[in-house]
C-alpha cells in the first residue's frame, strides 16, 4: 500500500484558515439554509471532513476530491456553512491544477455536465425559470473553479516547456560553441604545422649536418639554408598571426598560398634536399580548366607541403614526384619519394602531419592515402606514396 505524502505547508495554512471561518461562522450564527434537517451543530461535520480533504489537495488530490464531495453532498442536509462551500471550490481547482493529465481534462467536463443537469432537473422540478439559479450555483461552486484550474495548469505547462527549450537552446548553443572552438583549434593547428614544419626540418637537418660535418663550404652553404629558412618561417608566422590578430589595424594579413606557388616551393626543396642526394620534380597535368574553389588549393598546397617536408625528413637519396590532375569532379594530388632507412642526419616526426593531411581532406569529403607501395612488377624499391582526390565542387554543371 503506498502511503500519502506528507501535506504540504501551504494547504496545511489553507485547511486550517478554512476551519477557523467556518468556526467563526458558526459562532455568529450565520448559517446558508437555516431549517434543514439536522442541527445547527452538524454542519460542523461536513466542515471538518472538508478541512482534512483540504491537506490532501496537493498531495493525493483524486483522494481530497472524492471526500470534498462527499462532505459537501453532506453539508446540504445542514444548515449549510460557507467555509464548507469555499473550501470545496478550492479542492475542485487543485483536483484540475495538481491531478493527472486525464483527471485535468475529465473534471471540467464532468462539472460542466452536472450543472447542465442540474438546471434542467431545478427548472422541471419548480416548474420555473428560478430553477436555473441553482444551476448557477453549481457551476460558480463547480465548473468556474475547474475551468479556472485548467487555464492555469495550461499556462503552467506553457512556461514549464518554454522553460526546458530555453535550456535545450543554451545546451544546443553551448555545443555548437564547444564544437567550433574545437575546429578553430584544430584548423590553428594544422595552419601552424604546415607553414613552420618545413622550415623548421630543413633548419634541423642543416644544423646537424653543419654540426657534424667539419668541412667550411658545407657549413656555409647549411648556414645559408638555416637563414633562408628561419626568414620564410618567419614571414609565416607573421601571416598566422595576422590571421589571428583581432585589431582595427588596416593593414591585410599576406594571402594563403596557392597551387601557382608550388614551384618555388619545390624549388626550396631542391635546395634543402640536395645534401641529403633528394631530387624533386613537379609534374602538373591540370590543364588550363577553371579555377579551383579556394579551400581546394589551399589543401592541396598544404598535402604537397607537408609531403615534400616528410621526405625531407625521412626519405632516403632518389627522386621525389610532385603530380597535379584534374578531372572534371576532382583534382587528384600525388607525391612519390623513396622509402627505406636513410643514412646521415635526420629530423625527428610526431606524425602529426600525417593527421592534418587527413583532417583536411575529410573536411572537403575526399579520400585520402599514404604509405608503403612495391613496384607493379615486385622488383624494383619500395617507395612512400601521398594520395590525395579532392572534390571540386560544380558551378552551373561544369567545375
Amino acid at each position: 500500500m503506498t502511503a500519502i505524502a506528507r501535506p504540504h505547508r501551504d494547504d496545511v495554512l489553507i485547511s486550517a484558515a478554512g476551519l477557523l471561518g467556518g468556526l467563526l461562522l458558526w459562532s455568529a450564527g450565520l448559517r446558508l439554509s437555516p431549517g434543514r434537517p439536522l442541527g445547527d451543530s452538524w454542519e460542523l461535520v461536513p466542515l471538518a471532513v472538508m478541512a482534512g480533504a483540504t491537506l490532501l489537495r496537493r498531495t493525493a488530490p483524486r483522494t481530497s476530491l472524492t471526500i470534498a464531495t462527499l462532505a459537501v453532498v453532506a453539508d446540504q442536509f445542514t444548515s449549510g456553512s460557507l467555509a464548507t462551500v469555499a473550501l470545496f471550490t478550492d479542492v475542485v481547482y487543485a483536483a484540475v491544477l495538481y491531478g493527472s493529465p486525464s483527471a485535468a481534462r475529465r473534471i471540467p467536463w464532468s462539472t460542466a455536465l452536472i450543472t447542465v443537469l442540474v438546471s434542467i432537473g431545478s427548472v422541471a422540478w419548480l416548474r420555473s425559470a428560478e430553477g436555473l439559479l441553482l444551476g448557477a450555483v453549481v457551476a460558480i461552486v463547480a465548473f468556474a473553479p475547474a475551468t479556472t484550474g485548467v487555464l492555469v495548469r495550461n499556462h503552467r505547462d506553457a512556461a514549464e516547456a518554454a522553460r526546458l527549450r530555453a535550456q535545450q537552446t543554451a545546451l544546443l548553443a553551448e555545443i555548437d560553441r564547444t564544437q567550433a572552438v574545437t575546429a578553430e583549434r584544430a584548423r590553428m593547428a594544422r595552419e601552424l604545422h604546415d607553414m613552420v614544419a618545413n622550415h623548421l626540418s630543413a633548419i634541423a637537418i642543416h644544423s646537424t649536418a653543419a654540426l657534424s660535418l667539419h668541412d667550411a663550404r658545407t657549413t656555409e652553404d647549411a648556414l645559408a639554408v638555416i637563414r633562408e629558412n628561419s626568414v620564410a618561417g618567419l614571414a609565416e608566422m607573421r601571416r598566422l598571426i595576422g590571421l589571428l590578430r583581432d585589431s582595427g589595424d588596416d593593414r591585410k594579413p599576406a594571402p594563403a598560398p596557392t597551387l601557382g606557388a608550388l614551384d618555388s616551393l619545390v624549388e626550396q626543396a631542391r635546395t634543402t634536399g640536395a645534401s641529403s642526394g633528394l631530387t624533386f620534380v613537379l609534374e602538373d597535368r591540370r590543364g588550363e580548366d577553371a579555377p579551383l574553389p579556394a579551400p581546394v588549393e589551399m589543401a592541396a598546397y598544404r598535402i604537397v607541403q607537408e609531403s615534400l617536408t616528410n621526405a625531407l625528413k625521412h626519405a632516403p637519396r632518389g627522386l621525389v614526384t610532385v603530380c597535379l590532375e584534374r578531372s572534371r569532379r576532382a583534382l587528384r594530388v600525388e607525391v612519390v619519394s623513396p622509402y627505406g632507412d636513410r643514412p646521415g642526419p635526420r629530423a625527428p616526426g610526431s606524425g602529426a602531419g600525417l593527421v592534418g593531411m587527413r583532417e583536411r581532406v575529410a573536411l572537403l569529403d575526399g579520400e585520402f592515402g599514404a604509405g608503403p607501395v612495391t613496384a607493379d612488377d615486385g622488383a624494383g624499391p619500395k617507395t612512400w606514396r601521398v594520395r590525395a582526390e579532392l572534390p571540386v565542387q560544380e558551378r552551373g554543371g561544369t567545375s
